[in-house]
């Protein structure tokens, strides 16, 4: 089985998207944004390593969850790793969101580079992109740090191949 390299993980959470959600937060960003609240997990080398199993079975025991929400760090740094956690959380029957400082267009212009990007957009429910912009910084955004980031269907937004946003 594959391995992730996370800061951690939130049992339950009600701020990450709907419903009772466990989030993964990735270990390793390239966006540094100012203002981040998550700047510990910069460092691609700081974290751990743990199973990608390690974190189904932590799925598996909390049957109020309503899905898993991927934040970070960047998940995309990861995409391998991430779409296979992606699909064995469907087959549980639970939705996936993932946050990304990539918005969705500069998602669309990697995927020649990076095959993984594509397949952990299809396994992806909801995609929330955008860099964390301090300046618009917003506590009244629902499911968001900074007004420009947008809220997405991450596989409408792939097969037309442009951003469809949705509301939550």
């Amino acid at each position: 089985m594959s391995k992730l390299r996370i800061a951690g993980i939130i049992g339950e959470s009600i701020v990450d998207g709907p419903g009772i959600r466990l989030v993964v937060f990735a270990q390793g960003c390239n966006h540094y944004c100012k203002g981040c609240h998550n700047p510990k997990t910069f460092d691609i080398n700081g974290g751990y390593e743990i199973e990608i199993d390690e974190v189904l079975k932590q799925v598996r025991k909390n049957p109020i969850l309503k899905g898993v929400t991927f934040s970070g760090g960047e998940p995309f740094l990861q995409a391998m790793a991430f779409f296979k956690l992606a699909k064995l959380i469907h087959s549980e029957g639970l939705d996936v969101i993932s946050y990304t400082g990539y918005t969705f267009e500069e998602l669309l212009k990697g995927l020649d580079k990076n095959p993984y990007w594509s397949l952990l957009l299809e396994n992806i429910d909801i995609l929330i992109d955008g860099p964390f912009i301090e300046a618009e910084k917003s506590l009244i955004t629902k499911f968001r740090g900074s007004k420009n980031q947008r809220i997405l269907d991450a596989k409408r937004s792939l097969f037309e191949k442009k951003a469809i946003e949705i509301e939550l």
